[in-house]
């Protein structure tokens, strides 16, 4: 039994070669690495924002297969040892990545992007820089102009969550279509066969039945049936959290921001621990990428079939989101990758003030220049200022370090 309990650590270390790689990154691919994760940060959910994503819970399914197959490219090319120890930063992220969509029920994406951003950033920043949770004290040139980088960027997200975008509802009408036996044909042209309810206002159908969902445009003769149905259909899909008081609300929401900016900012601390504390362990920080996506495919994976189980085997599935989901999944993927890269050569301290804002900003600035989302004087000059404090604050990282 004491052999059990005492177990040799590298056991947790398993891999398959002895390579050891010593390939230090130069700072400018490191700040090439930032511009690239920044900028797909910021666009990757473009190829998703005409679809609907349900709960979220598939949405997020179908974007770690993405991500899984992101690694496992990087992986064919690398051929690097698997440290299965650096799984952890993969279910790290992806369990505080599940608490977005609650997040965002009860207190909005506004607020909830500014509290998990800010925490993120502040605690991949102390990290990093203090040597927190066993690893080494990365210390900038400059920490004056380190401190007052992190400073600004994070009154940056403050600024961001003041900004109120105007989305304009598709023009197309979610139609959803039940099928009322389970042997029927998936997609059946009779439609005496199928049953229909449409949703003007509501993602999801009712529990009782199987959802598919497509878009399609809203047929008169369905306005009845919407009348009669969207009340039932309503009560059916209340949730544990639309029955909260505002006030438990907004206590829940805030809670589980911190939650997941804690996570969000400890997702990398596997790896380097590995890095710096495992003897022979590979110094390109490309060689961790694949086991910290596993670990993201894992954990999302059990976390869908959990859903399934609680659904009672009728989740929302939205088809149409997932080739866009899957586009989706690889920029983020990619990004994360360049994340892997800044952080090895410009250290945590440096990084992540760039990295966790600058999506911020391209975000805005698409809102305005490309969507048109963002309207009205006061949101343009808010958003400008944002801009302009998290370009600062970034900069700021950036000249630290040299």
């Amino acid at each position: 039994m004491a052999a059990l309990i005492d177990f040799d650590h590298s056991l947790l270390f398993a891999n398959n070669s002895n390579h050891t790689d010593t390939f230090n990154i130069p700072e400018y691919l490191g700040f090439i690495s930032c511009v690239i994760s920044a900028t797909f940060y910021g666009t990757n959910f473009i190829p998703v924002k005409k679809f609907e994503t349900g709960d979220g819970v598939f949405f997020q399914w179908v974007l770690c297969n993405a991500i899984f197959i992101v690694g496992l490219v990087i992986q064919i090319i690398r051929m690097s040892r698997f440290y299965s120890f650096v799984m952890v930063g993969g279910a790290i992220w992806a369990t505080g990545n599940i608490c977005v969509v609650p997040i965002i029920k009860t207190i909005g994406l506004g607020l909830g992007l500014c509290v998990w951003g800010s925490i993120n950033l502040l605690v991949g920043w102390a990290t990093g820089r203090f040597g927190l949770f066993g690893l080494d004290a990365s210390v900038p040139n400059h920490i004056g102009m380190n401190y007052a980088g992190v400073c600004i960027a994070v009154f940056s997200s403050v600024i961001y969550s003041l900004v109120k975008p105007e989305v304009s509802k598709t023009s197309l009408e979610m139609t959803v279509e039940v099928l009322s036996e389970d042997t029927e044909p998936l997609l059946s042209t009779n439609q005496d066969n199928i049953q229909s309810r449409r949703h003007s206002g509501s993602l999801y159908g009712s529990n009782s039945e199987d959802i598919l969902v497509f878009n399609k445009r809203r047929s008169s003769s369905s306005m009845s049936k919407t009348n009669e149905n969207r009340g039932k259909s309503q009560d059916a899909d209340e949730t544990i959290l639309d029955r909260m008081s505002p006030l438990t609300q907004k206590i829940v929401g805030l809670s589980l921001s911190v939650f997941s900016g804690v996570m969000y900012g400890a997702q990398f601390t596997p790896a380097i621990y590995v890095q710096q504390r495992v003897s022979g362990a590979s110094q390109n920080s490309l060689d961790y990428v694949f086991a910290h996506f596993c670990g993201i495919y894992l954990t999302s994976t059990i976390f869908f079939v959990i859903y399934i189980v609680y659904k009672r085997n009728k989740p929302n599935v939205f088809p149409r989101v997932i080739l866009p989901g899957l586009v989706s999944g690889a920029m983020w993927g990619i990004a994360t990758a360049g994340w892997f890269l800044a952080n090895e050569s410009l250290s945590e301290p440096v990084s992540f003030p760039i990295i966790a804002t600058l999506p911020g900003g391209i975000a805005l600035a698409l809102g305005i220049l490309v969507f048109r989302e963002i309207r009205g004087r006061r949101n343009i000059l808010v958003s400008l200022l944002a801009m302009s404090f998290t370009i600062t604050g970034a900069v700021l990282a950036g000249m630290s370090k040299s």
